[in-house]
């Protein structure tokens, strides 16, 4: 089905802008937006490699929000890291393209097993970062762990542009593996690396007519709106608990497809 002839009901549009209202906030303190908005667009009836398209590009301008609040911290970075950038637009093209040419009902099958990989991520990723800031990352600092973390960028990138949700937790993992400390720092380098990713599997999900244009405009609204107004109350709320609502909407999104999947077999 061509994204661009889809009929929209405008209560699907205000589902998508909740959707996006509600991943931008939980973004902008704990990460794993995209495990509610995803999932919604689904629900809302969008096949899911359309839902997958849709959300990158609805979710990407957040990424950019991230840059800019980051500016100071990506500054101080060390300028031979920006090399990934390579890796991270490459492989932004590959998964764009692997999806692209994935049948509809294989990349439904495989749903399921995405959300349950990207929250099993999603609950390993306060350990990795407290990991990485005990590590002694300095003794992993030289050429040769330069290069291994280029080829491990490529790979997360084809992931990032296939589906995306995950990715970020997996690059603080390259980051800390070639010296890095500084979690601010590399919350920097990773919004830097899925603005990439994201931004070109984006314009080939545009371009090749995958992109449901108006749930898109929603979402970005929704995203910004609640990115910035929405804060200030899960904050309140709490990171833990945040994260803990992320993991549970996750894991019965993943058990409740599994099973769908199974009724359907």
């Amino acid at each position: 089905m061509d994204a661009a002839i889809m009929t929209v009901d405008p209560l699907h549009l205000l589902g998508a802008f909740g959707a996006a209202f509600l991943a931008g906030a939980i973004n902008s303190v704990a990460g794993g937006g995209t495990l509610i908005s995803f999932p919604v667009l689904v629900a809302l009836g969008l096949p899911p490699v359309i839902a997958n398209a849709t959300n990158t590009v609805g979710i990407w301008p957040g990424t950019i929000g991230s840059i800019w609040g980051f500016r100071r911290e990506l500054e101080r970075v060390n300028r031979r890291l920006f090399w990934l950038l390579i890796p991270a637009v490459i492989g932004g093209v590959a998964g764009a393209c692997l999806l692209r040419r994935t049948p509809p009902e294989v990349f439904a099958a495989l749903v399921p097993w995405l959300i349950l990989f990207a929250t099993v991520l999603f609950i390993l990723q306060a350990p990795v970062q407290r990991m990485l800031r005990s590590v002694e990352a300095a003794k992993h600092a030289g050429a040769g762990w330069l290069a291994a973390a280029l080829v491990a960028q490529a790979g997360i990138a084809i992931y990032g542009g296939f589906f995306g949700a995950g990715m970020s937790i997996m690059a603080l993992s390259v980051l800390g593996m070639i010296g890095m400390t500084d979690i601010l720092e590399m919350n920097a380098m990773t919004s830097l690396l899925s603005c990439a990713t994201n931004g070109v599997a984006g314009i080939i999900f545009g371009v090749t007519g995958l992109v449901a244009w108006p749930y898109v405009a929603a979402m970005v609204l929704g995203a910004l709106v609640g990115g910035y107004g929405a804060a200030g109350v899960a904050r309140r709320i709490g990171k833990k608990n945040v994260r803990a609502f992320v993991i549970l909407v996750g894991i019965t999104i993943a058990a409740v497809l599994f099973r769908r999947l199974a009724v359907a077999h």
